[in-house]
C-alpha cells in the first residue's frame, strides 16, 4: 500500500527544512503540524519563532489512467520578535529553499511545486507576527 501523498509531502518538507543550512538555524527544528498548546488555557507552549504546516486541500485532476492530484499547502511562520523582520526573513528562507525544488517522494510521483504567494500580518493577540505562505504541489498517486 502506498503512502498518502499529502503526508509524504509533509515528511519531505520537514526533512528539507530541518536540514537546510539557511533555514534550520532560524527556527532550531521547531516545525509543527500541531503546535504545542497548554491543555487548559490553549496558549502556545512552543518557543518562537517556529513554522507550522497547516491544513492542506486536495484537488483531484481528471487524467487518463493516472490518479493525479494537486495539493494546496499552507506553510506559516510565527514570531514574537518586534516588527515583521523575523517572519519575513524566515519566509524568504523557505521561499529560497523551495525555489525550483523537486520533493523526494518515494511512494508517489512528484510533478511540480508552485509558489502561490504569502501574506504577512499581525496576529489578533497583538504580540505575534505571522507570514502565511501558500504552495501548490502536483503529484501522481500510486
Amino acid at each position: 500500500m502506498s503512502e498518502d501523498p499529502s503526508y509524504e509531502i509533509q515528511v519531505a518538507l520537514v526533512a528539507l527544512f530541518k536540514n537546510s543550512a539557511r533555514l534550520a538555524p532560524l527556527v532550531h527544528g521547531r516545525i509543527f503540524d500541531r503546535v504545542p498548546r497548554d491543555q487548559v488555557s490553549g496558549t502556545v507552549k512552543a518557543e518562537f519563532p517556529f513554522i507550522s504546516l497547516g491544513q492542506d486541500s486536495e484537488i483531484p485532476l481528471d487524467a487518463d489512467r493516472v490518479r493525479a492530484t494537486d495539493f494546496i499547502l499552507p506553510i506559516d511562520v510565527w514570531s514574537r520578535a518586534v516588527g515583521y523582520g523575523e517572519v519575513k526573513r524566515i519566509a524568504r528562507a523557505i521561499e529560497d529553499e523551495l525555489f525550483e525544488r523537486e520533493l523526494p517522494l518515494t511512494d508517489n510521483a512528484f510533478v511540480a511545486l508552485e509558489y502561490q504567494g504569502r501574506d504577512v500580518m499581525r496576529d489578533p493577540d497583538g504580540l505575534t507576527s505571522r507570514a502565511a505562505l501558500r504552495y501548490g504541489v502536483a503529484v501522481d498517486k500510486f
